[in-house]
């Protein structure tokens, strides 16, 4: 049985080694809400709520998150008893959406549970495979000469595969001087909704590319649209931001929407879920991989954990702690091999330790919601 006593939000404000730009803007710090909670025993578990400072990517950021965790999420969890911490999203269901500051919350549970029974999150979640391979997400840059040294700089870092930010000004001529530099290396492009059908013909253009696939080009709820374009262009389509639930994965795989997902923890609510669609994809033959949201190391290290799940079967958005951050607030910070692959710990829980002198130093504010 799972009895949390109380949630402690913290609010800190964390500085990009590197500027990070999408369609919808240009990111040089990162504003993130840690969530750490605590039951009857002084047990505590760590998690991350991975919204953005705007709404941009979703509907929720940073301020909506702080006041609807704080106000209205910590009390239904709060004193609450669940057999296990799979069952903790369901005591927040009467609030609808919101999933990020949800899984903040769940996540958190999941890490002090584990922790209580003395395993590892990636194993008390399910894992099968502890070692996972990590490709690298990179933003729109200044210059196309500027993204070629980026690219050139993981890839001898050893990451599987490259993902590069793509916008109607930022595309074809762009993809194209990265596949005459790069021919043979597995990429990918994410439009993040920049796009809609009547750029057809554009889309289409990209199959010369032999992209790995093409992620959520046309609008961030729709999977109708995607259909229709999957049906015209050889390149597979990838989604993420109208996958939220494990029905929405359903009711996209029956449309043929895509042919991958892209399952990123705080967009459906938690690793509960996240298990659920992982599932479902399985069972269908799409693969799914790990996304990710600028996080902390917190949010990293729940992203390794469930990234070791059977079904996600393709290199994630699971990078090492230093192409995002100076200094990290977990230790060790995450690592990344030479051959590009991250071995998810064997201590219990996330199984890294918490720096709590960072994190102060770090920390703009404070909340705790206790019985």
């Amino acid at each position: 049985m799972l009895t949390v006593k109380s949630i402690e939000l913290i609010e800190i404000n964390l500085p990009l080694v590197h500027f990070f730009e999408t369609s919808f803007g240009r990111t040089y710090e990162r504003r993130i809400i840690l969530v750490r909670v605590e039951d009857s025993d002084g047990a505590e578990g760590w998690g991350e709520i991975t919204c953005g400072e705007v709404p941009g990517y979703s509907d929720e950021w940073t301020d909506s998150a702080w006041v609807t965790t704080e106000k209205i999420l910590a009390p239904m969890v709060i004193g609450g008893p669940v057999e296990n911490a799979s069952f903790v999203f369901d005591l927040m269901t009467r609030a609808r959406g919101h999933r990020m500051s949800k899984a903040g919350i769940e996540t958190a549970c999941w890490d002090l549970e584990a922790k209580k029974l003395g395993v590892p999150l990636w194993k008390h979640l399910g894992g099968v495979n502890r070692e996972i391979e990590c490709g690298v997400s990179i933003g729109i840059q200044d210059s196309i000469e500027q993204l070629i040294d980026k690219i050139q700089i993981e890839l001898d870092a050893g990451y599987k595969r490259i993902k590069i930010k793509i916008a109607p000004h930022w595309d074809y001529d762009v993809i194209k001087q990265v596949r005459e530099k790069f021919p043979d290396i597995p990429l990918m492009g994410d439009a993040n909704s920049a796009y809609t059908l009547a750029d057809i013909d554009k889309l289409k253009s990209l199959d010369e590319f032999d992209l790995l696939m093409l992620e959520q080009p046309l609008g961030f709820d729709d999977i109708v649209d995607h259909a229709s374009l999957q049906r015209q262009i050889r390149t597979p389509i990838c989604l993420d931001e109208p996958i939220k639930s494990p029905g929405d994965a359903r009711k996209a795989i029956a449309l043929g929407s895509g042919k991958i997902i892209n399952l990123k923890n705080g967009r459906v609510g938690g690793h509960a879920q996240s298990k659920l669609i992982e599932e479902t994809c399985r069972v269908a033959g799409i693969p799914v991989w790990c996304g990710g949201m600028l996080e902390s190391g917190i949010g990293r290290a729940h992203n390794v954990a469930i990234s070791t799940l059977a079904g996600y079967t393709m290199p994630g958005d699971v990078s090492a702690s230093k192409r995002y951050w100076h200094e990290d607030i977990i230790e060790p910070e995450v690592i990344v091999s030479a051959t590009g692959t991250i071995t998810a710990p064997d201590r219990p829980g996330i199984g890294f330790g918490i720096n709590r002198e960072r994190i102060e130093k770090l920390s703009v504010r404070t909340a705790t919601v206790s019985e």
